[in-house]
């Protein structure tokens, strides 16, 4: 039987999925240092597969992603509070406006 490399970052039910099929998986526990670089790898994977078919399943891949990149770094709680005051300052993004220009302000 052939051996597929995948080396990314899965969810954390994944290994107990594959051997429950009857399938053997080889995985490891992260370091907190490699957990953040393979976080980003991910993100960016997410990301890109949102973008090519924008269906709400990988726009909730890509939300937990973020959400585990959060906990990551700080906490949610605390990138949240940071979401919202910027929020309250310059507001979000429910008016759809595009700037178009500005001038150079001399």
């Amino acid at each position: 039987m052939a051996t597929i490399n995948h080396n990314k970052l899965v969810r954390d039910r994944i290994p107990e999925i594959i051997e429950a099929s009857g399938r053997k998986c080889e995985w490891e526990v992260l370091s907190d240092e490699e957990y953040l670089v393979r976080l980003d790898e991910k993100l960016q994977e997410e990301l890109a597969e949102y973008q090519e078919d924008k269906s709400l399943e990988e726009l909730a891949d890509l939300l937990e992603v973020l959400m585990a990149v959060a906990e990551a770094r700080a906490s949610f709680a605390e990138v949240d509070a940071i979401r919202r005051e910027k929020r309250d300052k310059r507001g979000g993004f429910e008016m759809k406006i595009l700037l178009k220009s500005t001038d150079d302000g001399e």
